[in-house]
């Protein structure tokens, strides 16, 4: 049995200057999933970003500054997937898979749409194309754990944004 964490990092560098990997040191984890990295590997050097104990991969948007996903495991895997297989959202950094035995497990990090009405078509492309490699997970021997930002709501009420407006926050 795996412990999985999974979490929105909003930028992993913001949440190493506020204490994620001392909170995470603490969390006793086989496999923390991170989404929104906003980072490049290369901006990764400080030894921060390898907590020891845990093989580290990351999956790196081409736009810098801009989505990618990490997974932190304990268990050394015998295969990283890097993207599923779409090139539009495999070059925003959004999929990466560590297969560990019987178990994969996927840091997964959907577009949100919010920006408008260009991105929400792009959320509605990737939603298709990830439905239709999550059929063809299921054709695979594995259990799978899909950790991520579905960036997707019951009721408008749920969003963020709509609520504050609603309240006249902002």
């Amino acid at each position: 049995m795996f412990r999985v964490i999974s979490l929105n990092a909003n930028g992993i560098r913001a949440a190493a200057r506020k204490g994620f990997f001392d909170w995470m040191a603490v969390q006793n984890a086989d496999v923390v999933c991170i989404q929104e990295t906003k980072a490049q590997v290369h901006q990764l050097s400080d030894e921060v970003f390898s907590p020891a104990g845990y093989h580290c991969y990351y999956e790196d948007a081409v736009k810098k500054g801009y989505s990618g996903t990490a997974i932190y495991t304990r268990h050394k895997p015998k295969k990283v997937v890097r993207g599923y297989g779409d090139a539009e959202f495999d070059s925003e950094g959004r999929y990466l898979e560590v297969q560990l035995g019987g178990i994969s497990v996927v840091s997964l990090y959907l577009p949100s749409g919010s920006s408008g009405d260009i991105r929400q078509e792009a959320k509605y492309r990737c939603l298709e194309s990830f439905g239709e490699h999550m059929q063809k997970l299921q054709r695979r021997r594995s259990e799978y754990v899909i950790c991520g930002d579905w960036n997707i709501v019951h009721k408008e009420g749920d969003i963020k944004g709509a609520r504050m407006a609603r309240q006249g926050v902002w």
